[in-house]
């Protein structure tokens, strides 16, 4: 994955129905809240936080940790599938099913290597803890829920975020995951493949109904593939998050510029390879959204790029004014990225350095925020506020 190695400058264009001309932005402005560090890992990329307020942290390695954040012991959770640690590839996401406290289930994604390289995959487990941190505990019964299409030879771009969604009417749970096209381009806007879209399943895999609370995926008169399918031609989506009214948001990479978030609508398509805002890194242009009318443009975007890696939509009460807020986790801009989000329009209001690549942000019930910084050695951040 190539990425401009300048942010001094940041350009961010704005979005309603057709896209405005990039504005500028200042990168870099005073950090609103207090920093406690929590303890260190190999490489950190995704956390996720159990009922009784213990935190699992995945490591890109294949390594699943318990941490406590008030003894900050930690411990290691057995169990794992094996992973191809290469490049983006490694264990990826963990996320919590939300009657965990019922079912005591467990979501992870990671590159699964295979025939011809990896694919990203999903797996489900029940997790068995032990009284003891420090002892950590173990994944039971592991089962594979689902893969992209294709293993590819190449090791970017798999994406694998996680997010659930329930409806206490029905009772039912849904599971969103956001799948990277590989670097691949093609299979983005092609119906025969997952790779490029935004999925959207039952808890257990299966694909839901038309009696769901969503109803039925858009695309699934075309085959078994594209019924997962919500939405379609996204490049590399490292984010997904709802808003308090439902609305899906997601942040992702672009190519050499052109760093996106988008309203993820249902049956819509956002445009990868055929339009972007960036260029390819060899220079050949890209046609934009507004020459394309039938794509979807994002909200807002990045020239020179962020490298997002994560997003929430801030619900919380201690950062009182960030309520409904965009909180970003960034790579090449270090720091947190505030998008401020008014109806179906969005735009960066702040920026917050903080020295180093993050990888991860997260909101605890208590509204604090958590952190992961990117890379060896890669600590856990709570953040609160100054």
């Amino acid at each position: 994955m190539m990425r401009l190695a300048h942010y001094s400058l940041a350009l961010l264009g704005v979005a309603s129905s057709a896209l405005a001309a990039p504005s500028e932005v200042q990168p870099r402005q005073a950090s609103p809240f207090v920093t406690n560090a929590i303890t260190d890992f190999a490489e950190p990329w995704a956390l996720a936080f159990l009922p009784d307020n213990r935190i699992l942290v995945t490591e890109k390695r294949g390594q699943l940790r318990i941490v406590d954040p008030v003894s900050k012991a930690k411990g290691t959770i057995s169990g794992v599938p094996a992973v191809r640690n290469s490049g983006q590839g490694g264990l990826g996401d963990v996320a919590i099913h939300p009657r965990f406290a019922e079912n005591q289930l467990v979501y992870i994604s990671y590159a699964e290597p295979g025939s011809g390289g990896s694919r990203a995959a999903v797996a489900r487990a029940k997790l068995n803890l032990n009284a003891n941190t420090a002892s950590g505990g173990s994944l039971q019964n592991l089962e594979v829920i689902w893969r992209q299409t294709q293993f590819v030879s190449g090791d970017g771009h798999y994406s694998h975020r996680l997010l659930f969604s329930r409806d206490r009417s029905t009772n039912s749970t849904t599971l969103w995951i956001s799948s990277g096209e590989r670097q691949q381009f093609d299979p983005a806007q092609s119906m025969t493949s997952n790779l490029g879209k935004i999925i959207r399943l039952n808890d257990d895999g299966t694909i839901p109904s038309a009696d769901s609370a969503l109803g039925a995926n858009p695309f699934v008169s075309q085959g078994a593939v594209a019924s997962q399918v919500w939405a379609l031609g996204v490049r590399n989506p490292l984010g997904i998050d709802f808003d308090e009214q439902g609305r899906l948001w997601e942040i992702e990479m672009g190519p050499m510029g052109g760093d996106e978030i988008n309203l993820i609508e249902k049956g819509a398509n956002y445009g990868w390879p055929v339009v972007s805002e960036g260029v390819h890194y060899d220079g050949r242009q890209i046609p934009k959204h507004n020459t394309r009318p039938q794509f979807n443009p994002p909200k807002a975007f990045w020239v020179p790029v962020i490298s997002p890696s994560s997003v929430i939509i801030y619900k919380g009460d201690l950062f009182k004014n960030w309520k409904g807020n965009a909180l970003i986790s960034a790579l090449g801009a270090q720091g947190l990225v505030r998008v401020e989000i008014s109806g179906n329009t969005a735009r960066e209001a702040q920026r917050i350095g903080m020295g180093r690549r993050m990888r991860c942000v997260r909101q605890s019930a208590d509204g604090a925020l958590w952190m992961l910084e990117d890379g060896q050695g890669g600590r856990l951040l709570k953040l609160t506020p100054a």
